[in-house]
């Protein structure tokens, strides 16, 4: 009887190992694949950061490019608003010159220097 026992022990043994290198066989597949697509992941990520770069860089150069434009219209009309009030004023003094001389009214003189005071 104990060796019909050693021979069931026997045949248990080795069904457990064989189970035991089947799952051995199975976790290194399963490993391999981990590895393969964390392998790809990375890649993957590594081109989604370089496209990121690249897109965040046009974006920037976009708004500066923007930025500049916006600063240039503002110094534009900057000038355009200064040269304006300049001329403005130079048309009252003139103005002025007009009404001392007789050429116009006092009340012109005073309704054209109201209108261009409301320009300024």
């Amino acid at each position: 009887m104990t060796a019909k026992k050693s021979g069931y022990i026997e045949k248990f043994l080795k069904k457990a190992d064989k189970a035991l290198q089947d799952g051995v066989k199975r976790a290194d597949e399963v490993l391999e694949d981990a590895v393969e697509f964390g392998t790809m992941t990375a890649k993957q990520a590594a081109q989604a950061s370089k496209e990121l770069r690249s897109q965040a860089k046009k974006e920037r150069e976009q708004l500066q490019k923007r930025g500049v434009k916006k600063i240039t219209e503002g110094i534009s009309v900057a000038k355009n608003v200064t040269s304006s009030t300049e001329d403005d004023l130079a048309t009252l003094e003139k103005l002025g010159k007009l009404r001392k001389s007789g050429v116009i009214t006092e009340k012109e003189f005073q309704a054209k220097k109201k209108k261009i005071l409301g320009r300024i």
